[in-house]
């Protein structure tokens, strides 16, 4: 057996850039004679310490406990063929950890945002000073071999490691597959996301206006991954996410939407929320921005859009349109068959794997 150390901040099925970029490719690759160990600093009890704000005694707890943590696990790294980091192996702005296990032993590093960026949680600004902008590129240029989730992404590694490979952020089409009827008399248009990806769907918010003043009570808005989002004007009540009944949440929209601003930060971003709209054929919409623009091919399974004039006309274009809907929706499915799925892409997962075990 081939014995890999996988290295992340969080729990297993915590955090969505572990569950899509490494956890649900796991019973693939162990089938291909790949062994794994789950290596993580922060547990559920951390979780609201950590990310709220103040609790600053928990905090350093917290940063003690992985210290020693990391020191003592860095002894056993030879015992492992590689050592795979999603991210960042500590959350702080050193790389002394990761450069420690790479002295010992192969390291792949992988990431799927411009984390190079300082884009501090909102509870922990007052500590972005602990933070350091260089540590990507650096973790980056000391690693065997880097997957990088999009274009924007792979080109900015390339500059520190040629050995970066283009791994999209891909999602599981067996389980993502829509699970109630389709014909509604009300059409939902829904959005998924995260307490702090929030300001992102009011990005939208001016187009959701204008279309509640349209069509009334032909349409409603679904919000999914925060619990406290409340919207009067919209009627919106925030749904919790879990995994455990994400699906049937996702499956009750229609009209799945994906707005984003145009920054550098975005431009990092791996339609993840797109790709799961179209795993489950539905009608979406998305912000012209990024990789988006590479998953969508405008108009035919799904629209991309830049203003808010564009978001009402291809709004109301879907609304008004069920066949529309359904036939961009069998299109947005068969593009994340072809070319954003784990069916798709594990292959490939293997064969660098193995590439990197050559080394």
């Amino acid at each position: 057996m081939k014995k890999v150390l996988f290295m992340g901040l969080h729990r297993p099925d915590r955090s969505p850039s572990q569950r899509y970029r490494f956890e649900q490719f796991q019973p693939y690759l162990e089938a291909q004679g790949f062994e794994f160990e789950y290596f993580y600093l922060i547990r559920a009890q951390d979780d609201q310490k950590f990310y709220g704000a103040g609790n600053y005694f928990a905090k350093i707890s917290i940063l003690i406990r992985s210290i020693f943590k990391l020191w003592f696990k860095s002894f056993r790294a030879a015992q492992y063929d590689f050592v795979f980091v999603q991210r960042e192996a500590f959350m702080l702005g050193t790389v002394f950890f990761e450069k420690r296990f790479a002295r010992k032993t192969k390291l792949l590093f992988d990431f799927d945002d411009s984390i190079w960026l300082q884009n501090v949680s909102e509870g922990n600004k007052k500590l972005s000073f602990l933070k350091d902008a260089s540590k990507t590129q650096k973790l980056i240029a000391i690693a065997d071999m880097v997957f990088a989730g999009n274009s924007f992404l792979a080109d900015y590694a390339k500059q520190f490691n040629p050995n970066t490979k283009l791994v999209p952020t891909v999602v599981d089409s067996d389980n993502y597959k829509r699970t109630i009827p389709v014909d509604k008399t009300k059409i939902c248009i829904g959005w998924s996301g995260s307490f702090s990806t929030i300001p992102y769907f009011e990005y939208a918010l001016p187009a959701l206006q204008q279309i509640k003043a349209k069509y009334g009570d032909q349409v409603y808005f679904k919000v999914i991954g925060d619990a406290n989002y409340y919207n009067k004007e919209l009627d919106i009540k925030g749904t919790p996410w879990s995994s455990a009944t994400e699906v049937a949440e996702l499956s009750e929209i229609d009209i799945g939407i994906m707005p984003l601003p145009n920054d550098a930060w975005t431009k990092g971003k791996c339609a993840l929320k797109g790709l799961l709209y179209l795993s489950l054929e539905q009608a979406a919409v998305l912000s012209d921005v990024g990789v988006n623009a590479e998953v969508i091919q405008n108009g035919v399974n799904g629209f991309l859009v830049s203003s808010t004039a564009d978001w009402v006309e291809k709004l109301s274009l879907l609304i008004d349109n069920p066949q529309l809907r359904l036939e961009m929706g069998q299109k947005g499915r068969q593009t994340v068959l072809d070319r954003y799925s784990v069916l798709s892409e594990r292959a490939h997962y293997a064969a660098y794997f193995n590439e990197l075990l050559a080394l």
